[in-house]
C-alpha cells in the first residue's frame, strides 16, 4: 500500500525543460532473456471473504503508539510536523494528517497498522509520497512513513532485496555499485514501492518489462496485523495483485525482493522538431516504435501552444551507432527535419541521473530534487492514432500542457493481460497528460487536461488508463485502470481486508 496511486516512469521537471530531451533510460548489455519470474499458477477457486469485523472502533492511543513506534510520532503542533507532512506536489502542502508515524520496522508499521484498523482512521502507507491526488497525505488521517525502511541489499546471486521506503536515485546507486540492474523509472525521489505496486512502466520496459515483472516477493503487513510473504508459492492472489493492482489497496508492503540484470551501457538519443510537424512526427514515430526492436525504447513528447512543439527520446540497449541507425528510419519517414539532435554513450548510473536532470550534481543533490506543483493524467493507447493531425489540434492552444508518449511493447507484451494485475500489456503506449500549476490555478489546470484525456481516449477508443497516474477526475476509473482484471482484485481486497482498513477514495472497489 505505498504511496497511493503514484510515480512517473521520468523526471517531469527534466523532460519540461529540455534537458533530457524527451528520452527516458533503457539499458544496453544485459542478458537479452525475458523476465525469469514464473508466472502465477492458475488461481484457486474464489475463497470466502473474511466476516467483517463487528469491532465497535475506538480512538486512536497516539502516545501509546507514539513509544512503540522506532522512528516516533509526530502529532500536529510537534518540531518537524510541518515538513513531514509535505509529500513531493505542493498543491497538498495544505494538508493536515492527525498523525505521521516514522516507520523503520516490520514491527512499527504492525502497530500502526493496528492502531488504524481499531481505531478506523484512514490511513495510507508513503514512501516517496508523489501521489497526483495526494492520496498518500491524507487530510485528518494517518501516515505511515516509510522512509526509515529503505535498507538495499544487492545479494550475490542477482536479487535485491529493497526496503519500502527506497528511493530510485538510491536504488540506482546500489545496483551500479554491484553492477546490477533494474527496470524502472527517472524521477530520482520516486519511491520504489508505488512504482511497482502500480506496474513501473519507463526507461526499460520494451527490453526487460515492467518493474512489477521482476519482482519475486514482497513482504505484507494486511489488515488484520499478519506478515505475509507474497510469491509465486505463498499467497499466489495477492502476489498477483501487488504487480499491477495499485498502492494502497490489500496492505502495507515492507520490502521487495527482485530479480536484477547484469549493468549494461546505454545509447541514448533525443531529437527536437520545429512547430507544425507534430502530425508528422506522431504519425511516424507510432509505426516506428511499435516495429522496433526491443532493444530500442522511446517517447514522443507533444507540447500545447498556439503552434504544437514536439520531440522525440530514446534509448537503445546497445551502440551509438545501432542507435542512429534507428533513428534514421525514424527521420526518413519524416518530412521535417529535426532542429536539434543528440546521440550519447551513457554508463548505466550515468544515465540514470541524466535523465533525472541532475547529471552535474551528486547523488545527495539529485536526492534532494526540488518540489513540483502539477496536475496529471493518463490515456492508455491501445493502437496507433488513425488520425494524428486530430491529437495536433488537441494540443493547439493548450500552451503549459504537454503530452508523454510512454511506448510499450516488447517485453511488456510477452505477458499475458491476466498474469499480473497490470492489464495494459499490449498496447502501444501510455500517455501521461500534465501541466504545472498551483492552487489558485489547478481547478482550470485539471480541466484542461481532462479535455485532453478524454479527447485523446476519444482518438485511440478509449484503452484505458495507468494507476500510477491516478485521476480522481477520471471517469469510470476502476475498469479504465484495471481493465478485465478489476473482478479478480475485487476477489483479493475483500480476502485480505474485508474491513475496508486500507480504504480510500480510489482504492479497488469490493463490491
Amino acid at each position: 500500500m505505498i504511496s497511493r496511486g503514484i510515480v512517473r516512469g521520468i523526471s517531469r521537471r527534466a523532460l519540461l525543460r529540455g534537458s533530457v530531451g524527451g528520452a527516458v533510460l533503457a539499458l544496453a548489455g544485459c542478458d537479452t532473456a525475458p523476465p525469469t519470474v514464473p508466472s502465477p499458477p492458475v488461481p484457486p477457486p474464489p475463497v470466502p471473504p473474511a466476516p467483517p469485523s463487528q469491532v465497535t472502533p475506538k480512538p486512536p492511543d497516539w502516545p501509546a503508539l507514539r513509544a512503540r513506534v522506532s522512528g516516533g510520532l509526530l502529532l500536529p503542533g510537534d518540531a518537524g510536523y510541518g515538513a513531514a507532512r509535505r509529500s513531493y506536489n505542493r498543491r497538498f502542502d495544505g494538508r493536515d494528517p492527525a498523525a505521521i508515524a516514522r516507520c523503520a520496522t516490520v514491527e512499527d508499521v504492525r502497530a500502526c497498522v493496528a492502531v488504524a484498523a481499531e481505531s478506523r482512521t484512514p490511513v495510507a502507507a508513503r514512501s516517496g509520497g508523489h501521489s497526483y491526488a495526494g492520496y498518500s497525505t491524507p487530510d485528518g488521517g494517518f501516515v505511515i512513513d516509510l522512509a526509515g525502511a529503505s535498507a538495499i541489499d544487492v545479494r550475490p546471486d542477482g536479487t535485491a532485496v529493497i526496503g519500502a521506503g527506497a528511493r530510485l536515485i538510491d536504488v540506482y546507486a546500489a545496483l551500479a555499485k554491484a553492477g546490477r540492474c533494474l527496470p524502472a523509472g527517472s524521477c530520482p525521489t520516486v519511491g520504489i514501492a508505488g512504482l511497482t505496486l502500480g506496474g513501473g512502466q519507463g526507461v526499460l520496459t520494451r527490453k526487460y518489462g515492467l518493474t512489477c515483472d521482476r519482482l519475486i516477493a514482497a513482504e505484507v503487513v494486511t489488515a488484520d496485523g499478519a506478515v505475509r510473504t507474497a510469491s509465486a508459492e505463498s499467497e499466489p492472489d495477492l502476489f498477483w495483485a501487488l504487480r499491477g493492482g495499485g498502492g494502497g489497496n490489500f496492505g502495507v508492503v515492507t520490502s521487495f525482493t527482485f530479480s536484477t540484470q547484469p549493468a549494461p551501457a546505454l545509447a541514448v538519443a533525443s531529437l527536437r522538431f520545429p512547430a507544425g510537424s507534430v502530425a508528422d512526427v506522431v504519425g511516424a514515430w507510432q509505426e516506428w516504435i511499435a516495429a522496433a526492436p526491443d532493444e530500442l525504447w522511446s517517447n514522443c513528447v507533444i507540447s500545447g501552444g498556439g503552434r504544437p512543439t514536439c520531440r522525440v527520446g530514446a534509448c537503445f540497449v546497445g551502440s551509438t551507432a545501432g542507435l542512429s541507425a534507428l533513428l534514421g528510419r525514424l527521420t526518413s519517414a519524416i518530412s521535417a527535419r529535426p532542429t536539434s539532435r543528440t546521440v550519447q554513450a551513457k554508463g548505466y548510473l550515468d544515465a540514470m541521473r541524466y535523465f533525472a536532470g541532475c547529471s552535474a550534481e551528486s547523488l545527495a543533490q539529485c536526492a534532494a530534487k526540488d518540489r513540483e506543483s502539477f496536475v496529471a493524467t493518463s490515456s492508455v493507447l491501445a493502437a496507433p492514432l488513425a488520425d494524428p493531425a486530430r491529437l495536433a489540434a488537441l494540443m493547439t492552444g493548450r500552451g503549459g500542457v504537454d503530452v508523454l508518449l510512454d511506448g510499450l511493447g516488447g517485453a511488456v507484451s510477452t505477458m499475458e493481460v491476466g498474469d499480473t494485475a497490470f492489464p495494459h500489456r499490449k498496447a502501444l503506449a501510455i500517455a501521461q497528460i500534465y501541466r504545472n500549476t498551483d492552487a489558485t490555478d489547478a481547478a482550470r489546470a485539471a480541466d484542461s487536461i481532462g479535455q485532453v484525456r478524454d479527447g485523446l481516449a476519444a482518438l485511440s477508443g478509449g484503452g484505458g488508463a495507468y494507476v500510477n497516474y491516478i485521476d480522481p477526475a477520471l471517469p469510470d476509473w476502476a475498469r479504465a485502470y484495471y481493465g478485465p482484471n478489476l473482478d479478480r482484485l475485487r476477489g483479493v481486497a475483500r480476502r485480505y481486508d474485508p474491513d475496508g482498513v486500507f480504504a480510500f477514495a480510489q482504492s479497488v472497489p469490493r463490491t
